[in-house]
């Protein structure tokens, strides 16, 4: 949706195509970072942005068995919008397509699902699309891939991705919140326990981690054992989970980093996930496939008026954007191996934080480094690409 609107708002016919007949999709991705209301800013939309129910977070705290820390503060971030704003994915999404209805070149296909590609000879041509009055063909200049880590258009290009891997998976599940009921703490790190909650507001969003492909196994000990480890680990939610009533209001997320060698084919791009899936880990993984898209808009957006780019051409979104990618990847691997490994091993042992953990909670200026680092990213994109002249 974001490229969408930026080759919108360029003047290039485009179209985006959504499978679903909404975007409603529960346990996405909300965290909207500073450097995504930074680009908002840019496009002029902020303050219609802002106005959408959301709530604001600063400073992330954790606790480490008994220790309490703080790992970021988001307040010492020197950035217009100093904050993450958690806001439902959906909500975000039709506000970028309510927002891109002024552009005559833009057009958002609902029940449109991408199932293979067009071909001419080497070149991709377009997509064939299931739709509910039957399959058809959309021909193009470019083909761009934004369908996410499970991508379709990446399987059909054939494109070879090399996986990083993780060693954890995450339960996703609301709790009910009572009229008044806060709490700063985000992230609880027990021996072979690790849960992170957000407040949303009129209720507790909720990852509990697992080690990779233990799933079944949580199962096996029966909801009412894993609502009490969430009630031990918790005791703010301990009556907010029985909202929790069945293993379907528990969603399984399988947690996978990896990457595209080659983002391209001639006639084709893969962005976001489909180039590379992040780790849940800091939340920057729609903030990426922002960063993606309006690197891509700056790129491609004037080249596109004079027809379909060179793969040389098309090349240039992975040289501006591989090397933010493998510096976010190389941290969220560094908290795996160093925090969330040795978290979820299981044992009889204290748990303590770890010693960078410490030590960037006695130091009040290095809590903005990582909040930096989180909110805003390695080398942020800004918008660049030109805006056409309306009548």
């Amino acid at each position: 949706m974001m490229l969408g609107y930026l080759l919108g708002r360029a003047g290039i016919d485009t179209v985006v195509l959504e499978k679903h007949a909404d975007f409603f999709r529960d346990f996405r991705g909300d965290t909207v970072h500073p450097s995504t209301l930074q680009v908002m800013d840019e496009l002029g939309l902020i303050d219609g942005l802002l106005k959408l129910p959301h709530q604001r977070v600063q400073k992330m705290d954790g606790k480490f068995g008994d220790t309490s820390i703080r790992v970021a503060d988001l307040s010492r971030v020197p950035t217009k919008y100093p904050f993450i704003a958690l806001m439902p994915q959906w909500d975000f999404l039709n506000f970028l397509r309510e927002s891109g209805k002024q552009f005559a070149s833009l057009k958002v296909m609902m029940n449109a699902e991408a199932a293979d590609l067009v071909w001419s000879g080497d070149t991709v041509a377009g997509v064939k699309v299931n739709t509910p009055d039957g399959p058809v063909e959309i021909h193009a200049d470019l083909t761009i891939g934004c369908d996410g880590r499970h991508s379709v258009v990446r399987q059909r290009a054939n494109l070879e991705l090399t996986e990083i891997g993780a060693p954890m998976d995450v339960l996703w599940f609301r709790a009910g919140k009572r009229l008044g009921e806060t709490e700063n703490l985000f992230a609880r790190v027990e021996t072979g326990k690790m849960m992170v909650t957000f407040d949303r507001g009129d209720y507790w969003q909720c990852a509990y981690v697992i080690a990779k492909g233990q799933y079944e196994a949580v199962k096996a000990r029966g909801l009412e054992a894993f609502l009490d480890d969430v009630k031990r680990m918790a005791p703010i939610l301990k009556e907010g989970v029985a909202e929790v009533k069945t293993w379907d209001d528990v969603k399984l997320l399988t947690v996978a980093i990896d990457r595209l060698k080659h983002w391209t084919r001639p006639g084709l791009l893969c962005i976001g996930d489909a180039a590379h899936a992040m780790s849940p880990i800091g939340g920057v993984g729609v903030n990426l496939a922002v960063q993606d898209a309006v690197a891509t808009a700056n790129l491609l957006a004037a080249r596109l008026t004079k027809g379909r780019p060179s793969e040389d051409e098309l090349d240039a979104v992975r040289r501006r954007r591989e090397f933010p990618v493998r510096m976010t990847q190389a941290m969220q691997v560094m908290v795996q191996n160093n925090l969330i490994s040795a978290a979820l091993s299981p044992g009889d042992r204290p748990l303590s934080a770890p010693v960078f953990l410490r030590i960037i909670s006695a130091v009040p200026w290095l809590q903005g480094l990582t909040a930096r680092f989180v909110a805003v990213g390695v080398r942020p994109e800004h918008v660049q690409s030109p805006e056409a002249a309306r009548s």
